[in-house]
């Protein structure tokens, strides 16, 4: 039972990751006018992305000085998602054994 709830943090953390990765790329993009955001599909799918990612970054922005326009809340919060995920990672390694 334990086990699978540390594979399903594990999983979570995995997906929000990602999902985060993704969200930066595209925000690089729409700086620098690849993707076009007035409106259609790609608007509303970044505004999903937003949506998703600002309850998680706001915390940090809290911390976080201003850096002049620069936003390293996404990097902050990938460290910290990353260290989460490598503890229960360990934890579950420590499980399969016994």
């Amino acid at each position: 039972m334990a086990a699978g709830l540390l594979h399903f943090i594990y999983l979570v953390i995995s997906a929000l990751i990602i999902l985060i990765i993704i969200q930066a790329i595209l925000s690089w993009l729409v700086a620098f006018n690849v993707i076009n955001t007035r409106g259609g599909v790609m608007s509303d799918f970044l505004r999903a992305l937003d949506r998703m990612t600002q309850p998680i970054y706001r915390p940090i922005r809290r911390i976080l000085p201003d850096f002049g326009g620069i936003d390293f809340s996404p990097l902050v919060v990938l460290l910290l998602l990353q260290a989460m995920r490598m503890l229960v990672d360990q934890a579950r390694i420590g499980m399969s054994l016994y």
